[in-house]
């Protein structure tokens, strides 16, 4: 029976930065060989190979540690499905400095409220998203994407793209645009032809 501490630490996008997680896990007693990463992965994602590697290396007696719950699983299923596995295999879980023996009942109690407490946070989150979208839809702000050429620049590449005289690799080398933005713009001047 061993007695060693696993980190685990994840965030969702490419634009966050593990770091200050990282950081936390070694302040808890993690040594920095031990932390298991997963970068652009969201929580409500079960396929994370960080993660995996880190409850592969956890050994009976052993802890896996997370800076907060929402790094670990966004949803109660997922939550309660880890609990479980750490459960059978002799695995405590650390939460912050809170350590919990999922194999204790209240511990797993605990557990289980941390849990839906996470996925009801992860659902305020998304719903105040789709919420501030539609807001935003409604008052014309949210457009999409803003097109790379300019409405004369598109109008010139359908016009020598129906010459026949080019390739769409020639209009993408010309525009300096890639091929999918070349077909994407021929495919809008026909449908404002139409319309």
């Amino acid at each position: 029976m061993t007695n060693t501490l696993i980190g685990y630490a994840r965030c969702s996008t490419d634009k966050q930065d593990l770091a200050a997680q990282k950081d936390s896990l070694q302040k808890l007693g993690v040594a920095a060989d031990r932390i298991y990463t997963d970068h652009g992965f969201t929580g409500a994602n079960r396929a994370r190979p960080g993660l995996d590697q880190a409850l592969a290396a956890v050994r009976n007696g052993d802890t896996l540690v997370v800076p907060k719950l929402d790094r670990l699983a966004r949803s109660v299923p997922d939550a309660r499905a880890i609990g479980d596995d750490l459960a059978a295999r002799g695995v405590r879980l650390q939460i912050g400095t809170s350590v919990h023996d999922p194999s204790d009942p209240m511990g797993k109690l605990f557990f289980n409220i941390l849990a839906t407490f996470a996925e009801f946070e992860a659902d305020l989150i998304r719903m105040r998203t789709r919420e501030g979208m539609a807001l935003a839809r409604s008052r014309g702000k949210l457009r999409g994407k803003k097109p790379k050429l300019s409405e004369r620049q598109q109008k010139e590449l359908r016009r020598m793209y129906d010459t026949g005289d080019y390739s769409i690799s020639d209009l993408a080398e010309v525009f300096s645009i890639s091929r999918p933005t070349v077909y994407r713009t021929i495919a809008r001047q026909s449908s404002a032809a139409v319309s």
